[in-house]
């Protein structure tokens, strides 16, 4: 006889709200680590220290401490960028909107921001090796976010279809 597997069996899913969070917070950190090492092998010239540059005082923040807290602090910008996402852009299938969801935050940093970064030098400044590596990660990065985001979103209002069946 087989046994039947009922849904009360298995493990109750994590919240919607739950996974938006995680999701944005390993986006973070993992995205963070990949421009880090972009740094490190000279695909840019922009550290991921920069973040403390506006509040932060002192030779420290240049170190690997520095390092370590501009990829935390990275991680938590990166949760609210997950919410601001889920909140208006979760019901649109695809990865093209994860995209322009990158580029508009490429935008926001390197145009919008800039004048917060005082060693940022201004875009048309940049090399174009920095230009390059950085579209690309943020495209990466809002593709990693939005496809999430939306796949999960599309998964949950399937299942709530089947059970409403």
């Amino acid at each position: 006889m087989a046994q039947e597997i009922k849904k009360k069996d298995y493990p109750k899913p994590m919240s919607f709200v739950t996974m938006v969070f995680w999701t944005g917070l390993f986006g973070g950190l993992f995205w963070g680590l990949i421009g880090l090492m972009a740094y490190y092998f000279n695909f840019t010239e922009i550290r991921l220290n920069i973040i403390l540059e506006p509040w932060a005082l002192g030779h420290w923040k240049n170190e690997w401490l520095g390092t370590v807290i501009s990829l935390i602090i990275l991680g938590f910008f990166s949760v609210g960028a997950a919410f601001a996402y889920y909140l208006a852009l979760r019901k649109i299938k695809g990865i093209w909107m994860g995209m322009g969801y990158g580029i508009i935050l490429f935008l926001l940093v390197f145009f919008v921001l800039n004048p917060l970064f005082p060693s940022m030098k201004p875009f048309f400044d940049l090399k174009l090796d920095t230009i390059i590596t950085s579209v690309c990660l943020y495209l990466i990065y809002g593709v990693f976010i939005g496809y999430s985001i939306n796949y999960e979103f599309q998964n949950n209002k399937m299942e709530a279809n089947e059970t409403a069946s």
